[in-house]
């Protein structure tokens, strides 16, 4: 396995809608395992092909697992989840606002509003069909990496962006945010709702 560099928010891979996989070999083995370590090393809970520099519709998703949010999250703590072709087929009326950040844009956090409840399908390492129902944190993680896959960041959709405070800088964890200094969207955006 080989950690991946991770490119930032101006890279032109990240606004364009990426590409349905169709073969399931080796090839396609190692990349997700080489993204999972990466996504891990970074540290994340998630990370989209794109966000590599590959325009695929792949991500992977990886709650923590440590004692707290083994207590927190439960089950979902610590399981990995490596989806291809993800789509949201079902999604709840309730949203809910929280705090986001991205491996692609260090030193960010943003407010934004998501589902609590979705139905994720797509397809394993093999491609198998399968389904995911996800709430909470987990529901999140889903739709912020499926919304890098149709070359949307999370600073399209924020309330407000504020920079992290330096220790906190590339944790994508919301349990560090940083003072909540309203700053512009890192790659040029708006930093508003639209």
């Amino acid at each position: 396995m080989a950690k991946l560099d991770i490119i930032k928010a101006e890279h032109p891979v990240l606004r364009k809608k990426a590409v349905r996989i169709t073969v399931f070999d080796r090839k396609l083995h190692a990349l997700i395992d080489d993204m999972v370590e990466t996504m891990i090393e970074a540290p994340g809970v998630g990370l989209a092909a794109p966000q590599i520099g590959l325009s695929q519709r792949l991500i992977v998703v990886r709650l923590p697992d440590d004692e707290e949010s083994r207590q927190e999250y439960g089950d979902q703590a610590g399981v990995v989840y490596a989806v291809a072709n993800p789509k949201i087929i079902k999604a709840s009326r309730k949203m809910v606002e929280g705090v986001e950040a991205c491996l692609s844009i260090p030193g960010y956090y943003g407010d934004v509003d998501r589902h609590e409840e979705i139905v994720v399908t797509g397809q394993d390492r093999d491609g198998k069909e399968f389904r995911i129902k996800a709430r909470g944190w987990l529901a999140r993680v889903f739709q912020h990496e499926i919304d890098h896959l149709d070359g949307r960041l999370y600073t399209d959709i924020a309330k407000e962006v504020w920079r992290a405070r330096d220790e906190d800088a590339g944790d994508e964890s919301p349990r560090g945010e940083g003072s909540r200094q309203s700053a512009g969207s890192p790659e040029g955006g708006e930093a508003v709702p639209e």
